[in-house]
């Protein structure tokens, strides 16, 4: 507790001192970069354990590769079948958290995969994703940044919510920008005039809370500039643009998570939970497109797991471990809020998650 302590009170004194040299207000998504991702003392680079299936492994929250192995046993059929198409042999993951998607794949796809890259910020994680990933030997490699060109299969689950986003507020129909101030030693929010806007009109007159996504369309950007051959998949949570910016979601979709509890104060307790968003489907689409890469698809992770074979699994499974995969595909858990899309590079062909129940048209 006292090494929480400590953590939380350096990182709110730096964050200070931002703020400070900021002018007095800080944008919400520097804000979020700082106390998910500042070196050391961010919630991604602390040591702490987020990942888990319970809160008394001292984890914060759950992903579909830890709630069950079937779910990256599921994803390898995929990530196989793009392997062949697009005439690659590597895997590069984003963001491959407690290293188990990794572990998944790789046990699945066995001698496809020439090679299998991992590209994470953290130090604390990518120590738990080597102890995780060492039978694996010299396949896996860790990168802190991608190269300026490179092939392969893209993986990404649950990679583009913790991207920074930016807060916007209408207040008596005028839009502001969310930032972060201080009133004495308090982190509080406050709002600035801007000419930032949704990317859909949000009718009517009430007050409305909402986020964009600027850092996830450039990292889809970029992931199409430098991609020479290959796919990808990236698989979270969120809306097509109609959904995300509906005039009923006036709150936004911002939450934190910590202990497996949610909360809707990310000024509190920070650098000690995660901060995410839903992410908007639409934005990234077009950004992809807009980049040079072709949409393969767009589906729930339901259909998109079904699709790649996971009742099959499921019947070859032990009664618990079924109870456990069934929250991958069921609505009111994971099956019908996460989201799958797709993009190629080089190759374009109807790829097996999204055979049936394609919601491309949706975007």
């Amino acid at each position: 507790m006292e090494t929480d302590l400590s953590l939380t009170t350096a990182l709110r004194e730096r964050l200070a001192q931002d703020i400070a040299a900021a002018g007095g207000w800080l944008p919400f998504d520097r804000f979020m970069a700082q106390a998910l991702y500042a070196p050391g003392l961010g919630y991604y680079a602390s040591g702490a354990r987020q990942f888990g299936t319970l809160p008394n492994s001292g984890s914060d929250f759950v992903t579909a590769p830890e709630l069950s192995p079937l779910f990256g046993h599921a994803l390898a059929a995929q990530v196989a079948e793009a392997l062949t198409q697009t005439q690659t042999d590597e895997v590069w993951e984003f963001g491959a958290g407690s290293g188990a998607l990794a572990a998944q794949l790789l046990h699945a796809l066995g001698d496809r995969v020439r090679r299998y890259t991992i590209v994470d910020l953290s130090g604390s994680l990518r120590a738990r994703q080597q102890a995780t990933l060492e039978p694996h030997g010299e396949r896996v490699r860790w990168v802190s940044e991608w190269p300026d060109r490179f092939s392969g299969v893209v993986v990404g689950n649950e990679v583009l919510d913790a991207m920074p986003v930016q807060l916007l507020v209408r207040h008596h129909g005028v839009w502001h920008e969310r930032g972060v101030a201080l009133d004495g030693d308090a982190l509080v929010f406050a709002d600035r005039p801007t000419p930032l806007h949704p990317p859909l009109d949000v009718g009517g007159p009430h007050d409305y809370l909402t986020e964009i996504h600027p850092q996830a369309e450039a990292f889809v950007a970029t992931l199409a500039d430098r991609l020479d051959q290959g796919a990808a998949f990236f698989l979270d949570y969120g809306f097509p643009e109609a959904e995300y910016y509906h005039p009923q979601r006036h709150m936004g979709t911002l939450m934190c998570h910590q202990a497996h509890q949610a909360s809707t104060n990310p000024l509190d307790a920070v650098g000690l939970k995660d901060i995410t968003a839903h992410v908007n489907f639409t934005g990234v689409a077009v950004a992809g497109q807009n980049a040079g890469l072709q949409v393969l698809g767009y589906t729930t992770q339901a259909r998109f797991l079904m699709n790649c074979g996971l009742l099959d699994l499921l019947q070859q499974a032990s009664t618990a471990e079924r109870a456990m995969a069934q929250k991958l595909m069921t609505e009111h858990e994971m099956g019908e809020l996460f989201k799958v899309i797709g993009f190629a590079k080089g190759a374009l062909w109807t790829p097996l998650g999204f055979a049936q129940g394609d919601r491309t048209h949706t975007l």
